[in-house]
């Protein structure tokens, strides 16, 4: 069983990402949260509950380069390349985040980070596979919370650059 609220008001979205919809102009948007009993904290949870494939979730996966916070979009069905997100940015290192800068830098926890509406502002990379769908599902704001979007819209909104970060087939 899913729920959806019909309002930012009374939207399943985290508040943060509730009020970041509404100051974007996408309170339409909160309407169309789903909420589930289950958690929907990796991309495998979250495809199972919608229904859709792995490739259709957005993962918001936050690195650090050289330090600072990076915020890597990138489909369900795919790997981040660490190597080419180093290449991208310019940096000398790249690494996963720790939770606790995970949270400190999204003001979420994992597995529950939007890929926009977070404390901080950060670089935003945005991997071209999201665009193979004309809908993703993204995560909005709490594991148990999700929401659809066009990906050209969800990457405008998110401030990000298109790239090609994933990991190679070998």
């Amino acid at each position: 069983m899913t729920t959806s609220a019909t309002d930012t008001e009374g939207s399943a979205a985290h508040p943060r990402f509730a009020e970041a919809l509404r100051e974007l102009g996408l309170a339409d948007v909160a309407g169309q949260v789903r909420r589930f009993p289950d958690a929907t904290r990796t991309a495998a949870e979250a495809a199972a509950a919608i229904g859709c494939e792995l490739s259709q979730i957005c993962k918001s996966l936050i690195f650090a380069a050289d330090g600072d916070p990076v915020l890597v979009l990138m489909d369900g069905a795919s790997r981040v390349d660490l190597e080419r997100v180093r290449e991208e940015l310019g940096a000398e290192r790249v690494t996963r985040a720790k939770a606790d800068v995970v949270r400190e830098t999204t003001g979420y926890a994992i597995g529950g980070v939007p890929p926009f509406g977070h404390r901080t502002r950060t670089r935003v990379l945005a991997d071209r596979s999201l665009l193979g769908h004309p809908v993703v599902w993204a995560a909005a704001g709490t594991p148990y919370t999700v929401f659809p979007m066009p990906p050209k819209d969800l990457i405008t909104h998110a401030g990000a650059t298109l790239v090609d970060v994933r990991e190679r087939e070998a």
